[in-house]
């Protein structure tokens, strides 16, 4: 078979460990397409909107911790998956994008679904290749099979991320209608043995001697997945060293008990001295992106003596404008070797302690005898999301109130949100792509405009059992209200909030999910149980808002926040 290459793809990907593939339909990716779907080790689904189905194969790679292998036909299909593809790079997200394309000799030449491919996703791409077009020589056949291996050793190699490998191709390419598709079992595999990036113990000595100069150790944790290890390395550090952990909702640390996680309500406070008593000598972080814009503003003004940031390889950031060393070494091995290797001052961890404590009895006090509006609608969600489920958090508001209420310990609560770019146009597929590969109830929650935005996400046939939305509607972009800038411009309600009058009921009826609507919080405690039970089915929980209310219903909780603090 001339197009021999194309289809050993298929066999590639299963050989090195790939499980799921996302396929759009097209024509021109149709060797593609059908080695994939005629290939008896992978999971195929087909999507037709690339923008979506690129994102639920974030979803999947996101949860499996695998590549997902996503393929789309010529033209604009594959500026479909930028979106998604920007945000696996920034998250770190191993992704194998297949785009199939025109050859060379056409581009430009006015034919049909052909744009300019090669190199598509620019500097949002860890690495692109272009298949060969010509498959006859032998050489070309050891190249495209080297080429693939190479592309998904990329993927995972640390920082893991999208690689994108271009496919030419000329027809004729459907096969005869009885011709057997043969994948090949000798087909040239390369294997890489990744790093483990473990502190050296010449490492762990001279930090350790480093380390005793700072009394006052703050850690902040960005977003990364749930990784028990390195929990238990965490914890073993904290206690014995009195270290300050604090993470935000998705850096997956409030399963440590010790952990801050309210500190988007304790940097609103206005007194001078206990900020100064928060202040840290060495700031160590690690992970990706944080949400909490006050720990950002906290720490740039109140700058440490030292920032050290954790991190295997690739590109560091100076989000806090302090660092002063970087540290190559996973974060799990750091805080295992350097356990027990200072004391922190005790009033340190006590004044972050207090503030914690007090943080908290204030939001639980006020997420349940506050009126109907968002943030205690969001409270009272996360107080019933089952234990051992996956939590999605959409962004604008949705991720910022999450953020402040924070989850409780006690719930294994897995935490997800595409906060690479912080986009609100990807986050229910990415959703479902998780509830695909997951067996755990998986929970959405969004706002109107983000889910709106990505209707087509549902828009296929497998939608899973254990998806859940929970959709807080105030029909307009509640969030440009709650801003300073635009909130006092005469532009708000027109240009910014971009008021809509939609509701998800015929979302609903539309895609076969079950449907609620909740107009007030007693309504939403009643029926929280029966959506988030095992045996509700996939379904929309619709939370009814108005904009101008949880505007003041916000200002009031800032308002008596300051004074409780």
């Amino acid at each position: 078979m001339v197009l021999q290459p194309v289809v050993n793809i298929a066999e590639i990907c299963a050989r090195k460990g790939v499980q799921n593939v996302v396929l759009s339909p097209g024509s021109r990716c149709a060797p593609l397409t059908i080695a994939f779907a005629r290939h008896p080790k992978l999971k195929v689904r087909t999507v037709s909107d690339e923008r979506s189905a690129a994102f639920i194969a974030l979803g999947m790679a996101l949860t499996t911790c695998k590549p997902t292998v996503l393929v789309c036909t010529s033209g604009t299909a594959a500026l479909n998956y930028a979106p998604a593809v920007a945000e696996a790079f920034f998250q770190q997200v191993p992704l194998l994008v297949l785009t199939a394309d025109r050859p060379p000799e056409w581009i430009d030449q006015l034919d049909g679904q052909t744009i300019r491919q090669q190199q598509v996703y620019g500097q949002h791409i860890k690495r692109s290749f272009d298949f060969p077009v010509d498959l006859s020589h032998t050489d070309a056949v050891w190249y495209t099979e080297r080429l693939v291996s190479e592309a998904l050793n990329e993927a995972v190699a640390y920082p893991a991320g999208p690689v994108h490998i271009n496919v030419p191709l000329r027809e004729p390419f459907y096969p005869e209608y009885d011709e057997e598709v043969q994948f090949n079992e000798q087909v040239k595999l390369i294997e890489e043995e990744q790093n483990h990036y473990e502190l050296s113990s010449y490492q762990a000595l001279k930090f350790q001697q480093e380390m005793l100069h700072f009394k006052r150790v703050l850690l902040v944790a960005g977003q990364q997945p749930h990784d028990p290890k390195l929990l238990q390395h965490l914890q073993h550090f904290v206690s014995s060293t009195g270290a300050v952990l604090v993470g935000d909702s998705i850096s997956n640390m409030h399963q440590l008990e010790e952990s801050v996680r309210h500190q988007d309500a304790i940097l609103a406070c206005p007194d001078e001295a206990k900020m100064q008593a928060l202040k840290p000598d060495l700031l160590i972080t690690f992970g990706k992106s944080v949400i909490s814009k006050s720990l950002k503003l906290y720490l740039r003004q109140y700058k440490p003596k030292a920032h050290w940031h954790l991190q295997p390889a690739g590109q560091v950031a100076d989000t806090f404008q302090s660092l002063t060393h970087v540290i190559r070494c996973s974060p799990g091995s750091f805080f295992k070797g350097m356990a027990g290797s200072t004391r922190v001052e005790a009033s340190f961890a006590a004044a972050w302690s207090t503030m914690e404590r007090k943080a908290q009895d204030f939001l639980q006090d006020y997420s349940s005898t506050a009126p109907h509006s968002e943030l205690p609608a969001v409270a009272r969600l996360l107080a019933h999301l089952p234990p051992q489920s996956n939590l999605h958090l959409a962004n604008s508001m949705a991720v910022r109130y999450a953020n402040i209420i924070g989850l409780a310990a006690d719930r294994n609560v897995q935490v997800y949100a595409n906060r690479g770019t912080s986009g609100i146009d990807g986050s229910t597929s990415t959703t479902v792509g998780c509830a695909l590969t997951s067996p755990h109830i998986t929970t959405l929650l969004t706002g109107d405009l983000a889910f709106f935005y990505d209707r087509n996400g549902l828009w296929h046939n497998y939608l899973p059992a254990n998806l859940r939305i929970v959709l807080i509607n105030n029909h307009v972009g509640g969030i440009f209200r709650l801003i300073e800038g635009p909130r006092r411009q005469p532009e708000l309600e027109e240009f910014f909030e971009t008021r809509q009058e939609l509701d998800a009921r015929n979302t609903a009826l539309d895609f076969g999910l079950g449907y609620t609507a909740c107009h007030t919080l007693e309504e939403l405690e009643q029926a929280l149980p029966a959506f988030l039970a095992a045996e509700a089915g996939a379904g929309i929980l619709e939370v009814f808002t108005d904009s101008k209310e949880n505007a003041a219903a916000f200002a009031a909780y800032k308002q008596a926040l300051l004074k409780a603090l």
